[in-house]
């Protein structure tokens, strides 16, 4: 049976076309992908995104913990600073793809996927031994919203009474009893806020009432993320997918000391990948759907779609996709096989619109 987050009852009241995702009922669109995609590019909207888990780890150890799971290096990082990275399994496949939330010493703040919340905590929990830690398992505790746009900084400011203006891209502070970032999934400035589902359900009130901020749904959370090359699990990042093979190596710090699925990734640095995830724009109009084959020249399959979409901000029918090493570099000729019809297309970079984060 699919939850529901502390919103669900005002997405509902606003018409909001609800359906399942990563086992909560959430918001797909409200009035169509296309305004509420513009909106963020262009001004100002706000996403319900309570479905996301949280997971608190404090303790002598929580650093040493931490490094431990997390392919990113959080070693003497300032309090304030977040980072990105993953989870990964030993032979280097990903458990999941998070943000780490630095907030005091032996102090941090988990933030991971809906869909995976049960087995990431499990995964977590199990590998505590030997660590003096606690793990604090916190996210039936938060409600969270995303607010993102161009407009997001004065928006939060002016309508919540949040300054944010001090913080720099990728850093929290804690508010009263709020947390705030300057992070987001869109590829525009923004601002996440976790606090108590009472005060999520009054913050977006505001937000709505102001007229200055537009309801968004996951709809369009998808086309914003995938356009600027950010990845969605289950999709670029799986147990089968590591982040060398996605193009995350970056996230990834082999020279720290040893984590869980380090060697793997070593090993694939070292010998290569036999699969490879690319961008494809394709010359015609058309929508490669997560799991269409993808072809080389003579048509065989050689890959297949993860994410595809008619690119919005940039009017391009464009897809990532997982392919063979060998066609993975820029410019080689793919098609995407779309039911019944071959669509001619080359290999692009990924990210095929620009970010506009505010540093």
């Amino acid at each position: 049976m699919e939850k529901k987050t502390c919103l669900y009852d005002r997405h509902v009241a606003l018409g909001a076309l609800m359906s399942p995702f990563g086992g909560f009922i959430m918001p797909i669109q409200y009035s169509n992908i296309t305004d509420e995609h513009n909106a963020v590019r262009q001004h100002c909207g706000v996403f319900d995104v309570s479905h996301m888990g949280e997971v608190r780890i404090t303790g002598p150890d929580a650093e040493k913990y931490v490094q431990h799971i997390f392919t990113n290096d959080v070693s003497g990082a300032p309090i304030g600073q977040i980072y990105y990275g993953m989870m990964l399994y030993p032979n280097g496949g990903t458990v999941d793809d998070l943000l780490v939330y630095k907030m005091g010493e032996n102090d941090f703040f988990l933030v991971i996927n809906a869909a995976n919340i049960d087995k990431d905590v499990a995964w977590m929990e199990e590998h505590t031994q030997g660590f003096d830690i606690k793990l604090d398992h916190q996210s039936d505790q938060y409600g969270q919203l995303a607010v993102q746009g161009p407009e997001a900084e004065v928006v939060v400011e002016e309508v919540l009474g949040i300054p944010v203006a001090d913080l720099k891209f990728y850093t929290t502070k804690t508010v009263g009893d709020i947390i705030v970032s300057r992070t987001g999934y869109t590829g525009e400035d923004g601002f996440e806020i976790y606090g108590s589902h009472e005060y999520i359900q009054t913050s977006w009130d505001k937000l709505i009432e102001s007229g200055r901020c537009k309801p968004c749904g996951l709809g369009c959370r998808d086309t914003l993320r995938f356009e600027v090359g950010l990845p969605l699990y289950g999709d670029e990042l799986s147990a089968d997918i590591s982040p060398v093979m996605a193009g995350l190596s970056m996230f990834c710090k082999l020279d720290k000391e040893a984590f869980i699925g380090k060697d793997a990734l070593v090993d694939q640095k070292a010998n290569g990948v036999a699969r490879k995830l690319v961008g494809i724009e394709l010359a015609d109009k058309a929508i490669p759907r997560h799991g269409y084959a993808v072809l080389n020249t003579d048509g065989d399959v050689v890959g297949e779609v993860t994410t595809g979409y008619h690119c919005l901000s940039v009017d391009k029918s464009v897809c990532m996709a997982l392919v063979k090493t060998e066609f993975a570099k820029l410019d080689t000729p793919l098609s995407v096989q779309i039911r019944k019809k071959v669509f001619e297309g080359k290999v692009v970079k990924k990210k095929f619109y620009d970010k506009h984060y505010k540093k």
